[in-house]
């Protein structure tokens, strides 16, 4: 495209069958593009999420161009985000990038394989592309995360993980920086519309 900063839809492609499309360009030992499908079919049913998505697994650099270009944010991080434009296209909710490389380091860190922080770090993208927003909603986001998680047998979840330390470390340091979430609609989502009005209503009383 040219450079051109169009906003993301179907930005890794979509299955022509309607079903979520899974792209593993990094691989990951014990992980494959078959059985994160699978897990996605079951985390956009508890996450609450209807359509299909795009998950890319790829290097810190590609997330890293990825952040630059939608967030002018200059830097690698481990998830992130890209809800489709309302009605643009029929059944695609949107997508999904990994980086499979934090993904690991995260993995060493927490004592868990790198498989299941990919999955961790995909049901986080989902609630995003779910609507809901850690950095706003009070909590909301990270209550439903949590649920989540233990519904999906799932370690600790990435919101849980943000606010512990061992050590003084911060376990993940891309994400409790703010490095990593939704590239945000220029679009106020019902969810939001919602959290704000419950907001005004608290603070009246």
């Amino acid at each position: 495209m040219g450079g051109l900063r169009l906003w993301p839809s179907c930005l890794f492609g979509r299955d022509a069958r309607g079903e979520s499309l899974v792209i593993i360009q990094e691989r990951v030992a014990g992980l494959s593009e078959a059985a994160l499908a699978k897990f996605l079919t079951r985390a956009r049913r508890v996450a609450g999420l209807r359509g299909a998505v795009s998950v890319l697994v790829t290097n810190s650099r590609e997330l890293r161009a990825l952040n630059h270009r939608f967030r002018d944010k200059n830097k690698s991080t481990d998830v992130l985000s890209f809800p489709a434009i309302p009605g643009l296209v029929q059944g695609f909710a949107g997508d999904v990038a990994i980086s499979a490389e934090i993904a690991a380091r995260n993995a060493r860190r927490l004592g868990h394989t790198t498989a299941e922080e990919i999955r961790i770090l995909a049901l986080h993208g989902l609630l995003h592309l779910a609507g809901y927003d850690h950095e706003r909603d009070e909590g909301e986001m990270e209550r439903k995360e949590a649920q989540s998680r233990e519904s999906l047998g799932l370690p600790v979840g990435l919101i849980e993980r943000s606010g512990r330390s061992v050590r003084g470390e911060r376990f993940t340091a891309n994400h409790k920086n703010g490095a990593s979430g939704r590239v945000r609609m220029p679009l106020v989502s019902p969810r939001a519309k919602a959290s704000k009005a419950s907001r005004r209503a608290r603070t009246s009383r």
